[in-house]
């Protein structure tokens, strides 16, 4: 914010009481870690750098494929064939240069989850299997960094922030187990706008918990129907026998 083109670049938010000078500037101080850039991650990754955060790391091993382009649109068609995380960088770049943009192009996983977070003050997650998932709401609650986490499939998303205090429900509060008919988007599809706004809301939930801005989805899960244009919300407790966070083997996820 010490520039002139700072503030016109900003000026939108600025004039905003709840984010203003002050949350811009935590905006710019802020460091954010975006596992997965794909339908979830390229939007998520995109509002972010338009806002002005300081540092995104993003986090992915695939290569730009034609079928991604129906949805993923931080890419172009030039771009298949790509590592996803740094023909990404090279798009946020460009957006803003003000934000640094680190690239790496491998796969997160429980043996190095806790290496590639390490340093973030807020992690998105946006990948698409129960397995990283479990990784990277295990390395961000014992590295004590929030986490905003979003999913979709079909017509259907959810978001909610996870992992946000010592009592604060985990990922696994409200997925104990990988279900056993868990479903993929390469399987049963999904409708390429929903990306857009699931993807859009982890950006507005990151925001406003940077910001301390409103009530953020910290305990509660949203739950959106693209069909119906319906969306609800429902509420988490932390589970004392979830085995992310609590004692032991989870009897359910963890829903009041």
């Amino acid at each position: 914010m010490s520039t002139k083109i700072d503030i016109e670049r900003f000026a939108r938010h600025i004039v905003l009481r709840e984010i203003g000078g002050p949350g811009q500037q935590a905006l710019g101080r802020a460091r954010v870690a975006i596992v997965g850039a794909g339908g979830l991650g390229a939007p998520a990754s995109l509002y972010l750098t338009a806002a002005g955060v300081g540092q995104i790391t993003l986090i992915d091993p695939d290569m730009v494929s034609l079928d991604n382009l129906q949805r993923q649109i931080l890419f172009r068609t030039d771009d298949v064939g790509k590592f996803k995380a740094g023909t990404g960088a090279v798009a946020l770049r460009a957006l803003n240069p003000g934000t640094q943009v680190i690239a790496i192009p491998a796969a997160l996983d429980a043996s190095n989850a806790r290496e590639l977070l390490a340093g973030a003050d807020l992690v998105l997650d946006g990948c698409d299997n129960f397995e990283t998932r479990f990784a990277v709401n295990a390395a961000s609650r014992a590295l004590g960094i929030p986490l905003v986490s979003g999913a979709i499939g079909r017509w259907d998303g959810q978001v909610s922030l996870f992992n946000s205090g010592p009592e604060a429900p985990c990922y696994r509060c409200w997925v104990p187990e990988i279900p056993p008919d868990a479903e993929t988007c390469a399987r049963v599809g999904v409708v390429g706008a929903l990306t857009g706004v699931i993807g859009s809301i982890m950006a507005l939930e990151a925001i406003k918990h940077i910001c301390s801005a409103g009530e953020t989805l910290d305990g509660r899960i949203l739950l959106f129907d693209g069909l119906t244009m319906e969306s609800r919300t429902a509420k988490l407790k932390r589970d004392p026998d979830c085995p992310g966070c609590g004692g032991g083997q989870a009897s359910g996820p963890g829903r009041q």
